[in-house]
């Protein structure tokens, strides 16, 4: 009942956000224009929003697999993540007003699936109808999960919370039910590097380069992103080991994600000149 009512929570305030996201940064005007021909808006991205479903429900149908392998490999590096960086997390929490708790519990669970699910619906109501923007964001989304698989299932990980006294699991703690929707999509030793923090910047990343286009997005997703970053180390969830590689991986993700779509776009549009090319020889014909 917990995890459903979590989950439930999570969902419509992830919905209504979105909602006024849309009707502030979009406009009521582009949201109408945009339904008109949503059918092609849709084939337009279908393939990548195809790929980025399968590899989530991949990745969540070999969860439980993974996990065994990990512990089979016994890759555990909780203790190096700790030697780079000691006692931050725990000197972290002594210097955050206890005040911000709820905030920063709003930020990890709710802000981090605003980020997610607003971004991908921002470009598609307000950008073109190549999308590029979306493109490449739900690209940079893949990638980031793709890296992020790889690194749970050969390292095994525990973060601050699990690993030092002095660290209190403070969401948890203040808000045990939260724990039942965080277990259920996710391991305990899935901490390096933060996919909270990668998938943040690389939402940042994205929102910056279509900062000309959408300018009301690009400073709400900044501002909802660093609180997300933040909440995962405060929460004693993540080092600031994860939070640096994550940050790494979501700019690199980005990166990669604009060559990738360019070359797909470019193939795109020489199959499609091809496609209308006229016949050779046809020219000279009687």
């Amino acid at each position: 009942m917990a995890l459903l009512e979590v989950t439930a929570a999570t969902g419509l305030s992830v919905m209504a956000g979105t909602a006024v996201t849309a009707l502030l940064c979009v406009g009521p005007r582009q949201v109408s224009r945009a339904m008109t021909d949503v059918d092609e808006r849709i084939r337009g991205v279908a393939p990548y929003l195809g790929a980025a479903v399968a590899l989530l429900a991949v990745k969540q149908l070999t969860q439980g697999y993974r996990l065994r392998f990990s512990r089979a490999l016994g890759w555990n590096i909780t203790d190096e993540l700790y030697a780079l960086e000691g006692g931050f997390v725990a000197g972290l929490q002594d210097v955050t007003p206890e005040a911000t708790l709820e905030f920063f519990t709003v930020s990890y669970m709710v802000g981090f699936a605003f980020l997610l699910v607003a971004g991908p619906i921002t470009y598609f109501l307000s950008a073109g109808r190549r999308q590029r923007h979306l493109k490449e964001l739900l690209v940079a989304y893949m990638l980031n999960y793709a890296v992020g698989t790889v690194c749970y299932t050969l390292f095994i990980s525990y973060g601050p919370r699990n690993h030092l006294e002095t660290v209190s699991g403070l969401m948890y703690r203040v808000y045990p039910q939260t724990q039942d929707l965080t277990a259920a999509v996710a391991s305990n030793t899935n901490v390096f590097p933060s996919l909270h923090t990668s998938l943040s910047v690389a939402v940042i990343a994205v929102a910056w380069r279509s900062r000309r286009t959408h300018p009301r997005w690009t400073p709400v997703a900044a501002a909802v992103a660093v609180a997300v970053v933040f909440s995962t180390m405060y929460l004693g969830i993540h080092w600031l080991t994860d939070v640096v590689a994550g940050a790494a991986l979501g700019v690199g993700s980005v990166f990669a994600a604009v060559r990738i779509v360019d070359r797909a776009e470019s193939r795109s549009l020489t199959a499609r000149d091809d496609t209308h090319e006229e016949p050779a020889g046809r020219a000279g014909d009687d």
